[in-house]
């Protein structure tokens, strides 16, 4: 008797980890029933693919896995055997071709994620997954099979092994509410607590009615971003932020998303120091400002002098006092290191992503909880994060797949044992 025959899986959550964990176990025989609790599958990752579907990036291996930080070591063996190569490739054999951006970014080549969408559905239910929207998970019975709430009221539901794909905590309109967390820790399995990640920040007293009207919404362009977290560590980088209503925002930001939270919360706030003028040395600065203006406004002056203008020369007005305004050394200097304070990260739910989650150390190597046999879990319910770039996507891929693949050796090890 096959495996399809007498084996079923119950996979809970249909964005890429879950969809990833499916074709993975229906390619090995097992039969898959896939629950959702929207009304339809994927709506993260359509979300995603908004503007532009960035599917993984394309740098060299080490430096990719570097993006994962704290968990690079743990994730490592996933992405070895499902690397951002492999990824393309199956992306390709689901027709859809794509390309390397000018960022080292891959996306497909219409940019877009619904025609990669309806590929791979039309792959799964040739597969014979079978799909089951509107049901939303709710624990265990006392018998040990899955609740669902659905329109018809509470199912239940036996499988030989449960693969839980149910996201992170940010976007719950999208169905990723973090809802699972107590359901998880009601079994003893350690979670790390849900925060923001790729978020924004607020800054100290907030902004101005005036920068706030004027300005919020739009981007800071090329400016340089340094701070010191609470452990001494020294981070730079540069790229291009925007203002919030509240704060800062954007690229620049999210890509230092963790340090700085973990700061503020180790701190209760974080200085950071933007470099308005990252490509133009401090003398030069010096120099510039310095410069005679005559009868000229301080604005046309920076305008005319260093080429700052519109929201670089108002968040000067925001954050230097007139004396330091007046003061030809301290503008120059606050024009290459401008003090930022921020003091939270924004709500999880306005996240792009999450931190915390399933521990590793709660997961065995094929990311079954050690503490519910037969129960695995994948995507950004673990405990890693990264920064935007095709990195989520890319640890949401891989690590579907080792769950489904972990899940298929169970169900292999049953029917042997039943033999």
């Amino acid at each position: 008797m096959s495996l399809h025959a007498i084996l079923q899986v119950a996979l809970v959550g249909a964005g890429p980890a879950g969809l990833m964990a499916a074709e993975a176990l229906a390619q090995g025989g097992a039969r898959v029933e896939l629950y959702d609790a929207m009304p339809s599958v994927g709506r993260k990752f359509l979300l995603a693919g908004v503007g532009g579907m960035n599917i993984t990036h394309s740098e060299p291996f080490d430096a990719f896995l570097s993006r994962y930080g704290a968990r690079a070591a743990v994730i490592a063996p996933l992405f070895e055997a499902f690397p951002p190569a492999a990824l393309r490739a199956w992306i390709h054999g689901l027709g859809i071709e794509t390309f390397v951006g000018s960022s080292g970014r891959v996306f497909p080549k219409d940019m877009k994620a619904a025609p990669l969408l309806r590929a791979w559905l039309h792959r799964l239910r040739g597969l014979g997954v079978r799909f089951h929207v509107r049901h939303r998970w709710r624990g265990w019975d006392a018998l040990g099979a899955l609740r669902f709430e659905t329109p018809l009221g509470e199912r239940t539901v036996r499988a030989s092994a449960v693969v839980l794909a149910l996201g992170g905590g940010s976007w719950a309109r999208l169905g990723s509410d973090g809802a699972w967390v107590p359901l998880l820790a009601a079994r003893g399995v350690d979670v790390a607590a849900l925060q923001p990640s790729n978020c924004g920040f607020d800054v100290a007293g907030g902004w101005s009615e005036f920068l706030r009207t004027r300005f919020s919404g739009q981007p800071v362009k090329t400016v340089g971003l340094r701070f010191t977290d609470h452990r001494g560590a020294r981070y730079t980088r540069r790229g291009e932020l925007m203002l919030s209503d509240s704060g800062i925002e954007g690229g620049l930001v999210y890509a230092l998303s963790a340090p700085l939270r973990d700061t503020i919360a180790a701190q209760g706030q974080v200085v950071v120091e933007l470099d308005l003028l990252p490509d133009r040395t401090p003398a030069w600065v010096k120099t510039e400002v310095a410069h005679p203006r005559g009868a000229r406004s301080l604005s046309s002056h920076l305008q005319s002098r260093l080429g700052l203008k519109g929201i670089k020369t108002a968040l000067l007005h925001e954050l230097l006092t007139p004396t330091a305004l007046r003061d030809a050394a301290s503008l120059a200097a606050a024009i290459k290191s401008l003090p930022l304070t921020l003091v939270a990260p924004r709500p999880l739910d306005e996240a792009i992503s999450s931190g915390g989650g399933v521990r590793f150390e709660a997961l065995d190597a094929h990311l079954m909880l050690r503490d519910v046999p037969g129960v695995f879990c994948a995507g950004e319910m673990l405990d890693w994060e990264a920064p935007t770039g095709g990195y989520l996507l890319s640890a949401c891929f891989a690590t579907g797949r080792a769950a489904g693949q972990g899940a298929l050796n169970y169900l292999s090890t049953l029917h042997a044992a039943t033999d």
